[in-house]
């Protein structure tokens, strides 16, 4: 399912699902639009597993990796647009970010090139604003620190990255949903989105995750 989702998302760039699956398909969609970055041969392969169709792999690779080169990561926006009639579920878009990255080098000679009073109204409103934005952005970033601390089953268990990837020294996948875990030698380990990363086998099965496959 989330491959054929992610092939949708390469060729039209944009796309209207559930915001359950928009936010399954990110993670995913994001790790193989990373092996497209690296563009040798390994990394195609490892995409062809995944997306079976060439044509979607030829755009991922020569159209799609090039525009996102100097992004560090965060290669997809989701939108949320409401609730669907008849099931009431949550419906959102996601889509490519595109958008070329604009350098801290560039913004700053772009700012020092304004008029004197133009920056200086600027800065009189930024002052005002800080204090709510930086006690809100503080209060988020508290919750946000509380709540990937580890990755809910132990000091052994981390959250995915922003990217999709893993954590240094976890390299066990976790599906929350079938309570299965994948080794980098399982069958199903490259096809599958980690909801959670663990450091060894032993730490996902105190977590009450069983081995996929047993």
């Amino acid at each position: 399912m989330l491959a054929n989702l992610a092939a949708s998302l390469f060729t039209h760039k944009s796309i209207k699902t559930t915001e359950t699956k928009a936010k399954r398909l990110r993670p995913f969609a994001e790790r193989l639009i990373t092996f497209a970055k690296r563009g040798d041969l390994h990394a195609r392969r490892r995409v062809l597993r995944v997306i079976h169709d060439p044509s979607v792999v030829h755009v991922l690779f020569t159209e799609i990796a090039p525009l996102v080169e100097d992004r560090p990561g965060g290669y997809t926006r989701i939108t949320k647009l409401g609730y669907r009639k008849g099931d009431n579920a949550s419906v959102a878009q996601i889509e490519l970010v595109l958008e070329p990255v604009v350098s801290k080098s560039r913004a700053a000679a772009a700012a020092s090139e304004e008029p004197t009073t133009e920056v200086e109204e600027t800065e009189t409103v930024e002052t005002t604003d800080a204090p709510a934005t930086e006690e809100a952005e503080g209060g988020a970033a508290g919750g946000s620190a509380e709540a990937d601390a580890d990755g809910g089953y132990g000091a052994d268990s981390a959250a995915p990255l922003e990217d999709g990837s893993a954590p240094e020294g976890f390299d066990i996948k976790g599906n929350k949903d079938s309570m299965k875990f994948h080794r980098p030698d399982g069958q199903w380990y490259d096809a599958t989105v980690a909801e959670v990363w663990f450091r060894t086998a032993e730490a996902a099965e105190e977590a009450g995750f069983v081995e996929a496959g047993k």
